[in-house]
Order: structure tokens, then sequence, then C-alpha cells
């Protein structure tokens, strides 16, 4: 691998901040829903959830993301209060015990991600863009939050639809939506260095262009904007060997991470905190990124 092009970058929300450098940080996923196409079940007790965060602060997350509605392929959308009814207790809890962590709320819905940010949350994930709720970048803005936007098309429901996934020059128009969502959210009042992009990993396209979209994440650095990549576990990685379940992917996740790290992604959001981390760890004792790369 070639030394990894560091952002040094700080990622900030309200009135604090991560600095993204030598290694990507790292986002742990939790989601609370029966569906989710890798844990769905697994964290839908409040005791269980709780214990899963902590779990991830020790292993080393940066930010843990919670989300309240599957938004794999063909999940159908749920109401608003059935979500915050699954995220804000959850986020209430995590910022009494832990009051440093950081916690960052997985909904497209202006009215959950205001909840949840009014119960101690800290960033949006908005995976729609703002194509969803149009007012998500003035309530980012309000509650000076992080944003973190996604590249997709049509919902979850319907994103893997032909129509959805057939694009001229897709790299192009991954890059003019998000460019023009960022835009949008500055317009709204976010600050550049509380916007982070994603390119959407798996939504609205393909396994070939989701792999094509990795070939090609250099490009997608050079927006100008800190990158979170989301592609543990996915369905894209069936493609290689003996990967045919969700928890069988964690090679394949470990080898796209290292790939992402080495493409200066700024963050990581993962399933596997302590492998992931490890093998952070493992690269830079290697001296990948440091001086003794360039030797």
């Amino acid at each position: 691998m070639s030394e990894r092009k560091k952002p040094g970058r700080v990622f900030r929300f309200r009135g604090r901040g991560l600095a993204i450098g030598e290694r990507p940080l790292l986002m742990g996923i939790l989601n609370l829903t029966p569906d989710s196409f890798s844990d769905g079940g697994r964290y839908n007790s409040p005791e269980k959830a709780l214990e899963r965060a902590l779990q991830m602060l020790e292993e080393g997350a940066d930010i843990i993301d919670i989300g309240g509605e599957s938004t794999r392929p063909g999940a159908a959308e749920i109401g608003a209060e059935e979500e915050i009814n699954r995220i804000v207790p959850l986020a209430t809890e995590l910022r009494r015990c832990r009051p440093e962590a950081v916690i960052s709320v997985d909904s497209r819905k202006e009215k959950v991600a205001r909840a949840a940010l009014e119960a101690g949350a800290d960033i949006i994930n908005d995976i729609s863009g703002l194509q969803h709720s149009p007012g998500m970048a003035k309530l980012a803005a309000e509650k000076n939050a992080g944003i973190i936007l996604m590249h997709m098309r049509g919902e979850p429901r319907t994103m893997q639809e032909p129509k959805q996934t057939s694009y001229g020059d897709m790299l192009a128009e991954v890059c003019r939506f998000l460019k023009a969502a960022a835009k949008s959210a500055e317009a709204a009042g976010v600050p550049r260095e509380n916007i982070v992009l994603d390119p959407g990993i798996g939504f609205a396209k393909t396994a070939s262009q989701s792999w094509e979209l990795l070939r090609r994440l250099g490009d997608l650095t050079g927006l100008d904007y800190s990158l979170l990549l989301g592609a543990s576990r996915k369905s894209f990685l069936k493609e290689l060997p003996g990967a045919d379940l969700p928890e069988k992917r964690l090679g394949g996740s470990l080898g796209v991470a290292a790939w992402a790290f080495a493409r200066g992604v700024g963050i990581l959001r993962v399933h596997d905190v302590r492998e992931t981390a490890q093998l952070m760890a493992a690269l830079e004792k290697c001296g990948f990124g440091g001086e003794e790369s360039r030797q």
C-alpha cells in the first residue's frame, strides 16, 4: 500500500471536535432494530444496547452511531415516534453514564434527529443526504451539530431497483450529489468543518458499482470534505470466498478498511470495532503512514 493521504482535519460538533489524522476515526454501529441486515434484534433491550455501546467505546470506538430504523435493501419505513422510542432512551442513558461519549443518530427524519440531539446526541447521520427531510440542515445549524451526508437514490425499499442503479457516470454523479448536499448544508448555516460526506456503499449501487467506488476512493477524498466509509459486512462482500452471510464477512470488511486507511478516509463505520482498531494499530506498527513507509 502507498502512504496514507493524511486528511489533517477536525470534525466539529456541538462545541467540540475529533481530529482526523494518522488513522481514521472509528464509528461503532448500534442498530436498535429487529430487522437490520447484520445484527437486527440483538440489541433491542435497553440493557443490551447500553452494554454494547459501552463495549464498543472500550474497544476503541470514537463515535457510537445509534439507529432505530433498518435501511437494508427492501426495508419499509417506520414512523418517527417508533424510531424516537428506540433511539432516545439509549442516547439519554449513554450521555448520563459517559458524558464524554460522541453520539451519532442514524436517521433521515428531522423529528427523530431533533429528539436525539435534545437527548444528548452530537451528530446527525442522514443517509438521504437531505433528500428526505430538507429541514435537517437547518436543524444541524441550529444545534451546531455535526452532519454526515450520504449519497443514495430512492428509499431503502426501492434503492436496488434497476432504475436506481443505472448511471451514466456513477462516480461523477456521486460527486455532484455530495457537493450539492454539502453546499445546501453550508447555505443553511452549517460550518464546513461540521460536514462529513459518505459515498453510500451498497445504497442504490450494485456490487460491481460498490467495488468501483472503492477502487476510486482517491477521487472522492479530493472533494475537500472529510469522508466516511460504511462497508462493514455489506452484501457486496458476498463476492468474496465464504462470505455468503453477514457474520462471515469480517475478513472482507477488514480488507476494505485497510484500503480506506490507505486512501485517506477520515471515518470508518464498522460493526467490529475491536478487530478494526487492531488492524489500524498493526498498520501503524508496521510503519505505514510514517517515515518508514516512505523509505
